[in-house]
């Protein structure tokens, strides 16, 4: 199996893992995870997963106070379970591993496909006009704008419509090294993590330091700050070339929003020795057809990912196992009866709740739109 990826850049090196994204810093180092927080489970075949994930040390529990704070300083932490586990050298070594431990898989990156093409029974495969390969089938894990261009002229009409139908949100992340701690509002619990509740700018405020290094002394104190969706929508710009004044503007923005939900005086932060703003242009859906992957057996193509299910990790993995079982179930009856093997191509699409950074089980926003109905994984 070949997985071509276009591979985000961190520091020179083309990683993996989307928006598991973690930055490193040298020389200090400083680190922050910059997508993807942390993860809960719910499905026991998801469970199962992450079992070995512990077992191998890949990921580890997250023993560190989370919460809901309230603008002017209220916090209120959540029970420690539901459990929720955080790749244990950032999230993004947690995608790394498991593509090390495979020889079934190999990356191609950075690669972005650019045309697919359906010529004698195959896909042909293409960047920029250089041919990529041959393939029986192709499965996309990607969505947004570029993903539809893609699409467009594919000769999918009914995959290309479904991911069209998708919704995307859009947040601005800041990350930030301190040299002292943040203060704590009076009487409040010390936390590591908090979604916000009542400032436009900001939904969630994560201590990487903390959460990644534990105690270690002399450690900068590395936080993640993610804006709201509405705060994202309304400063969008090409993440891909961010103006200068707007990145200014965001920060300022974001940092007051910190003071807001921590109840400080404005202006009275400390400034950061080290930030860095990030527009995550298609950050999470907003809507989805509540199934676990898009398969069309007439144009021998699948879709897998997050969005199908929901907005987190469980959701990526649960879709992307399901397609596999689906695939091979295809592959083993011969493409005798393709049609008995469309998945996904017709369903409608409802409104997806939960917190702006994602859903978490047992950690239900209270604007969370219904669950969605259960649903089944070939075996």
């Amino acid at each position: 199996m070949l997985v071509f990826s276009q591979a985000m850049l961190f520091q020179g090196i083309h990683g993996l893992g989307g928006r598991m994204g973690t930055r490193v810093i040298d020389p200090q180092p400083l680190i922050f995870d910059h997508a993807a927080q942390f993860f809960t489970v719910s499905d026991p075949r998801f469970s199962e997963l992450v079992d070995d994930w512990l077992e191998k040390g890949l990921v580890r529990q997250w023993q560190g106070t989370v919460g809901e704070l309230e603008v002017g300083g209220q916090f209120v932490p959540f029970p420690s379970s539901p459990p929720r586990y955080f790749g244990v050298n950032g999230m993004r070594s947690l995608a790394d591993s498991i593509l090390s431990q495979t020889c079934m898989v190999n990356v191609v990156r950075p690669c972005w496909i650019s045309k697919l093409e359906p010529f004698n029974g195959m896909w042909h495969l293409s960047e920029n006009g250089k041919p990529c390969g041959q393939f029986d089938i192709i499965v996309i894990a990607h969505n947004g704008k570029c993903a539809n261009r893609l699409l467009a002229s594919s000769g999918l009409p009914l995959v290309a419509r479904q991911m069209k139908a998708l919704g995307l949100s859009s947040i601005w992340a800041l990350l930030a090294a301190f040299e002292d701690p943040l203060p704590i509002p009076t009487g409040a619990t010390s936390f590591e993590g908090a979604f916000v509740k009542g400032v436009e700018s900001l939904s969630w405020m994560g201590n990487n330091s903390a959460k990644l290094l534990g105690s270690k002394s002399n450690s900068p104190h590395c936080w993640t700050f993610f804006s709201t969706a509405a705060y994202g929508k309304r400063n969008k710009v090409p993440q891909e070339n961010i103006p200068t004044a707007t990145a200014e503007k965001v920060k300022t923005g974001m940092l007051e929003g910190v003071e807001a939900a921590l109840g400080l005086p404005k202006d009275s932060l400390q400034r950061p020795f080290y930030s860095r703003v990030q527009l995550w242009g298609a950050a999470l859906p907003t809507n989805t057809p509540g199934i676990p992957c898009i398969f069309d057996p007439h144009g021998r193509a699948g879709i897998c990912g997050d969005w199908l299910l929901g907005s987190n990790l469980e959701s990526a993995a649960l879709s992307g196992m399901a397609l596999a079982n689906h695939i091979a179930d295809y592959l083993k009856s011969g493409g005798a009866r393709p049609e008995e093997f469309a998945l996904g191509l017709n369903n409608g699409f409802q409104t997806l709740g939960g917190h702006d950074i994602g859903q978490f089980s047992g950690l239900e926003s209270s604007t969370e739109a219904n669950p969605i109905q259960a649903y089944q994984l070939s075996t």
